[in-house]
């Protein structure tokens, strides 16, 4: 059974294999000195001759997503009345001004007193 590999697998056999071949591992294909010669010792190149020749004893474990026997059920928000929506929007722009007074904002009058200073620089 020929196995089909992903692009991203084989390139990782491809990448493992290169570099056993890099480290002195024993080729696991008879190639001759002339191919040898021709592809420059090339470890990528010999990996993927091997790899085409299906010789390569390394293998990739492709496990099959679980099967679910219910159905999916949408997550419902409870609904909010209009008084409700009021109430929150109304704290929350009393927690943004507050963090506003913290951080100190910026008012036209402090750039224009800014640039007052900096032009009598």
């Amino acid at each position: 059974m020929e196995q089909k590999f992903t692009k991203y697998e084989r390139a990782r056999i491809l990448g493992a294999r290169a570099l056993q071949i890099a480290m002195n591992a024993p080729l696991l294909i008879k190639i001759s000195q002339e191919d040898l010669e021709r592809i420059n010792y090339d470890a990528l190149k010999i990996a993927e001759i091997e790899f085409n020749s299906n010789v390569l004893p390394i293998s990739i474990r492709q496990p099959l997503p679980k099967r679910k026997e219910e159905a999916l059920k949408r997550v419902k928000a409870p609904k909010m009345e209009d008084p409700q929506k009021i109430e929150e929007e109304i704290e929350l722009e009393k927690e943004i001004i507050e963090e506003g007074e913290i951080m100190e904002l910026v008012t036209p009058e402090d750039e224009i007193e800014e640039e007052a200073d900096i032009e009598e620089d």
